[in-house]
């Protein structure tokens, strides 16, 4: 295995350029930072499917008053309808995140859907403690969003081949550019 450093990436944020050069290594890293962090939400939503029926309610009645969100969390634990929905579609993003992330598929949108919900997990769980600040939901949530930013499917994951499927003599996310924000 070559140790080359060839990886370069960079960008400029509020005036200031970043650059830097990745070590061969982490092209390796970056693909078991997602397989690890898809597998961590799929048996989250397994568990739950598994257990069925999940039930979210306890859990959004019962946050802290100190957490930004308790009042709309209890809301919505006390609207049936609602918490049907909720009671379906938190295990299901889960097991679908989960895949995505482990097959490389639509990995952008799959980590920020996970991010989301890691987000919201986080705000959930504030007990206004300054040493709860830095839980692991919200470190769950910054994993999401690197493996997102890093484009990481694109490192043995199928978003390789998808954005290379062609459409009228185009490359998929030639002739749809946008694909680019999902895909990665």
């Amino acid at each position: 295995m070559s140790t080359k450093t060839t990886n370069e990436f960079g960008g400029e944020f509020g005036g200031v350029t970043l650059l830097g050069k990745a070590h061969s290594l982490s092209a390796l890293f970056i693909v078991l930072l997602r397989a690890t962090i898809g597998g961590m939400i799929l048996f989250a939503g397994l568990g739950k499917v598994s257990e069925w029926p999940f039930d979210a309610a306890g859990y959004l009645a019962n946050v802290d008053a100190a957490s930004p969100v308790s009042g709309l969390y209890a809301a919505m634990a006390s609207n049936a309808a609602l918490m049907e929905f909720v009671n379906v579609v938190v295990p299901v993003t889960q097991v679908l995140i989960g895949l995505a992330l482990i097959a490389g598929a639509f990995v952008r949108l799959a980590a920020l859907g996970g991010a989301m919900q890691m987000m919201l997990f986080y705000l959930g769980g504030w007990s206004g403690e300054a040493l709860a600040l830095f839980d692991s939901t919200l470190v769950y949530a910054m994993v999401f969003l690197t493996v997102a930013a890093f484009g990481a499917g694109r490192v043995l994951g199928l978003d390789a081949y998808i954005e290379r499927i062609e459409v009228g003599g185009q490359a998929l996310v030639e002739k749809f550019p946008a694909l680019r924000y999902v895909l990665g």
